[in-house]
Order: C-alpha cells, then structure tokens, then sequence
C-alpha cells in the first residue's frame, strides 16, 4: 500500500485550507497514493481564531466537500478538522473518508465517512486544549483493502496503551496527525515518540504534522502548538524509513503489510503482554 504524508501549513481561514487539501490530494494520488493523510487542525490551524465558529458535523459542507475529492480521486483521506462538541466546546476530530476497498473477507467495496475523537487532550507546556475541546472516548481502527489501520491525534502519541489497544484490534498501519508544539528538545520527542509507538504496537507508524510556520514567516500565536514539521515514517522494528523536512512537504512510501507479520514473529510483543493499563485508567478496548 502506498501512502502519503501532506505535511501542509494551514491558516484561518477552513475554504483555503480546502483547497490545500484538494490540491495535495491531486499530486498525492497523481504519485499512485493509495491513502492521503494530513495533520490535525487541517480545518483551521490553532492560535488563528475560535474553533467554535467553524467547527461542522460530518455531513457539513468542509467535509464533505474533503469526500468529493477523495472521491474523485480514488484515495482515502485522513484530515484534521473540529466538530460540535458539548457546552461551547467542540470535539477535535480526525475525518476519514473516501473508498476503502474491500473488506479482508474479500466483501464488496466499501465507502468510509467517519471520525476519530481525539482522546488525549494537550494540557501539558503551558497550553489547555481541554478549555475549548472535550475528548473523544474510543478508539478507531479501519480497514482500507483489507488492512487495519489505527487513528490517532497528536498527544495521544504520548500513550503506549492506545497504540497497543489499535494493535490489539487490529491495526498494522497507525498513522497520527499532529500540530505538534515547537520548543526546546520537541523535534527529538516527536521523532523518539514515534519510534516507541511503533515498537509497542509492532505495526509501521506515519506520522504526519503541521509544517513549521517560522520556515514561511508566518507569525503565530505564542504557546499554540502550531507544527515543526519532520513527519516521519516508522516501520513495526522501529527504524525511521523516511522523514521530512520542517517547510510544506509530501512525503509519499510504501507500506509492506508481509513485514509486520515478520516482525510479529520475531518480536512478539503484543503477544507476550500481561499488563494491561485498564486497571490504571487507560484506554477503552
């Protein structure tokens, strides 16, 4: 399966980050991608105004115009965008949508149109997501021609027992959209991060962020966790295949689903597991 990371820098304003996102999934499906995957606050980047004015259910018109072109193109897209949530706040949302292929039953083709809820919200290096948004409480593993594929937002990257719950259910690819904070020794954690999430759950691992805004001399809110770019790339042994760079990017590669069952083999892990995180709060199953 080939897959693309469009790691892009998104503003105000949700009708020009659309077209952003059209025109990343015309290049990214033109390089034969099979799944498009963008970063979290693709709708409107954080500290560029109130979520709450632009936030739409699924079936509004951001996403569904994001589904025509996933449509129109034959991918799956994977995008960042706000929902209504409750009390004024709204729910940070991960859309997927698109043509999944069939089942890995070999059933008949299947459309998907849904949403992840992000979990784990960013109350951490002086920022307070939880002030505008309220977390999701499942997660969500997919399967796109057959293969299970786990969705996660940015923090919740942080969690070891989310990832190992995707496995669990089935996940062999995980992807995680991010607008990751800049700051002292965060590009390290992103990539560090990455790396253990894809060793706890033995599956490759995209991880796609905002690009860096200073890279374009865009000035922004301080204390947002605005992106530093560098998506990278994880295979289920934990090795970096690819990375980008911190400015606008596509990062296009390949997914080799026989090499998680290898790794699997080698490194049980998931299967020698005894202690669960249900008993310490962790994640539902």
């Amino acid at each position: 399966m080939r897959i693309a990371a469009a790691q892009i820098l998104t503003g105000r304003d949700p009708s020009d980050n659309l077209r952003l996102v059209r025109e990343s999934v015309a290049e990214a499906a033109a390089r034969g991608a099979r799944v498009v995957v963008f970063p979290e606050a693709t709708m409107r980047a954080f500290g560029s105004g109130r979520l709450d004015e632009i936030a739409e259910p699924l079936d509004g018109p951001w996403a569904t115009s994001v589904a025509a072109s996933a449509r129109e193109h034959g991918v799956l897209v994977v995008v960042g965008m706000f929902t209504p949530g409750q009390g004024g706040r709204v729910r940070n949302t991960l859309l997927v949508t698109g043509p999944a292929g069939s089942d890995a039953a070999g059933g008949p083709e299947r459309e998907l149109h849904l949403g992840y809820d992000k979990i784990h919200l960013f109350d951490a290096f002086g920022f307070a997501e939880s002030d505008t948004v309220e977390p999701g409480d499942a997660t969500r593993v997919v399967a796109v021609d057959g293969v299970g594929v786990g969705v996660s937002v940015c923090y919740d990257i942080r969690f070891p027992g989310q990832y190992t719950a995707l496995a669990a259910a089935g996940a062999r690819l995980i992807l995680c959209s991010a607008s990751w904070g800049a700051g002292p020794g965060k590009v390290d954690q992103w990539r560090l991060l990455a790396r253990a999430r894809a060793l706890d759950s033995t599956t490759f691992l995209l991880a796609v962020g905002q690009a860096d805004p200073t890279v374009a001399g865009v000035e922004v809110k301080p204390g947002a966790p605005t992106g530093v770019g560098h998506s990278l790339f994880v295979g289920p042994d934990g090795t970096v295949r690819a990375e980008a760079g911190a400015g606008s990017e596509l990062l296009v590669v390949d997914v080799d689903d026989d090499e998680v069952t290898d790794i699997r083999k080698v490194i049980p892990v998931l299967a020698n597991g005894r202690v669960t995180e249900e008993s310490t709060g962790g994640i539902p199953r």
